[in-house]
C-alpha cells in the first residue's frame, strides 16, 4: 500500500479529505494571484473602460488558470512516468538481489556438504 506524505495510506478518508482540501486551497490561491496580476495590469492601462478592464481581467484569469492546469497535468503525468520507471527498476534490483542471495545460499550449502563429506571420509 502506498503511503502519502502524511503517513496515512492513500484512500483513507482523512487522506482523501486532506488532499481535496489542499487542492482546493491551491486552486483558490492561483485564482487569487491571477486576479491580482490582472488588476495590476489594468491599473497600468488607465484608458480602459470599466467594462473593458473587467473583460480583460476575466480573460487573463481564465487563460492563466488554463496554463496552470496544463502545467500541473504535465507534472502529474511526468510523476506517474517516473514512478513507473522507479518501480520497474526496483523490481529488477530486487530480483537480482534474490538471485544473488539464492546463489550464495547454494554455495554455502555446497561447501557445507563438501566439508561434511570430507570430514566423514577422514573420520572413518
Amino acid at each position: 500500500m502506498r503511503r502519502g506524505r502524511r503517513g496515512t495510506p492513500d484512500g483513507e478518508p482523512s487522506s482523501v479529505l486532506a488532499d481535496e482540501t489542499e487542492g482546493y486551497l491551491l486552486a483558490h490561491a492561483h485564482r487569487h494571484q491571477a486576479r491580482r496580476e490582472a488588476e495590476e495590469l489594468c491599473a497600468r492601462l488607465p484608458w480602459l473602460t470599466t467594462a473593458q478592464a473587467e473583460e480583460l481581467t476575466a480573460h487573463y484569469v481564465r487563460r492563466r488558470l488554463d496554463v496552470t492546469r496544463q502545467l500541473m497535468l504535465g507534472t502529474v503525468r511526468r510523476a506517474a512516468e517516473l514512478r513507473e520507471e522507479y518501480e520497474r527498476r526496483y523490481a529488477e534490483l530486487r530480483r537480482a538481489l534474490l538471485r544473488r542471495h539464492a546463489a550464495g545460499a547454494c554455495a554455502v550449502l555446497a561447501c557445507a556438504a563438501g566439508v561434511g563429506a570430507v570430514a566423514g571420509v577422514l573420520i572413518r
